[in-house]
């Protein structure tokens, strides 16, 4: 069908463009790298890692759940996702980052739990709709085959809805991330910031899960994310350089998931973890070199008095 990955890059992009599925494929993995991108970035500031590898999960049963009841899988992605969210952000303990090591224990054991009910949710489904192997495997590790074009203005319309929200919630959100308690002392709704936050989170996780499988969506949210920070201390910047590297990780996995027999989210995967890790050295080698700043808190001031005007 192809004459193969080569070192030609207009021969190799004639060739993923010579196949509408690969268009929108492009089209779609573009739309959720953009969002997993940005939200992902501001779920690692505000450490809430676990809760979106969760929330990637349940995308999982509510895909199967969906297949079972004859719908489309994205119904079920979304609704899970944003479903979970909600029942996350009501779950005592959560969103308690203060509160020292215990809040710290009782949110993981509240957000382990939804998990794996989750997780044995999907496994019932799958068998009730007495899913093939392969069927399975698309759900769980992604394919860039079959995605169709309403399919890509549904990611974009969500996607859209969702970087509008989070730009609305910019300010109070990056508040109450640096300082939850202050941010609360100057009337921010801390709580109310903190659900809408997990309801984006989950709208990413449900759209991402579509390209790159549920079990694997995590590590778009993150790689790119963990990366991003490790090279810079400015939030703005940081935002742009995850967004720019989840692009990127997203384009050249589909890209070799094209010429090769391996699926998009273990490409994803594996050069989400490369660049982490190269990203990792490079702020070791400049931490010991004395070049690289520590990554500092805003100033308080500043921040409460810009957010509360």
């Amino acid at each position: 069908m192809t004459a193969g990955l080569n070192w030609n890059l207009v021969d190799v992009i004639r060739q993923l463009l010579s196949f509408h599925f690969m268009v929108n494929a492009l089209r779609a993995g573009t739309i959720v790298a953009v969002v997993a991108g940005a939200i992902g970035y501001l779920m690692v500031l505000r450490r809430q890692s676990f809760a979106g590898h969760t929330l990637a999960v349940i995308g999982f049963p509510g895909a199967a759940g969906a297949t079972w009841l004859g719908l489309d899988a994205a119904f079920g992605y979304f609704g899970f996702c944003v479903a979970g969210a909600l029942i996350i952000s009501a779950l005592p303990g959560v969103d308690r980052r203060n509160a020292g090591l215990g809040g710290f224990s009782e949110e993981s054991a509240a957000i382990g739990t939804v998990q794996a009910f989750a997780l044995a949710c999907g496994f019932l489904f799958v068998g009730l709709y007495h899913g093939f192997l392969n069927g399975l495997n698309n759900l769980l590790f992604g394919t860039i085959i079959g995605i169709t074009d309403q399919q890509v203005l549904v990611l974009l319309i969500a996607g859209t809805g969702c970087l509008v929200a989070l730009v609305a919630l910019g300010r109070p959100l990056l508040f109450s991330t640096i300082d939850p308690d202050v941010a609360r002392a100057r009337g921010v709704p801390t709580r109310l910031v903190s659900t809408a936050f997990l309801v984006l989170l989950g709208i990413a996780a449900g759209g991402t899960s579509q390209i790159t499988g549920s079990l694997l969506v995590f590590a778009l949210l993150v790689a790119p994310a963990a990366a991003a920070t490790r090279l810079t201390a400015q939030p703005a910047v940081g935002l742009a350089l995850s967004i720019a590297l989840a692009v990127l990780i997203t384009w050249m996995g589909e890209t070799f998931a094209f010429f090769s027999p391996y699926p998009i989210g273990f490409w994803v995967t594996t050069l989400g973890f490369a660049i982490f890790l190269l990203a990792t050295a490079y702020r070791g080698i400049t931490d010991r070199a004395g070049r690289h700043p520590t990554i500092p808190s805003p100033p308080q001031r500043a921040l409460s008095e810009s957010t509360t005007r």
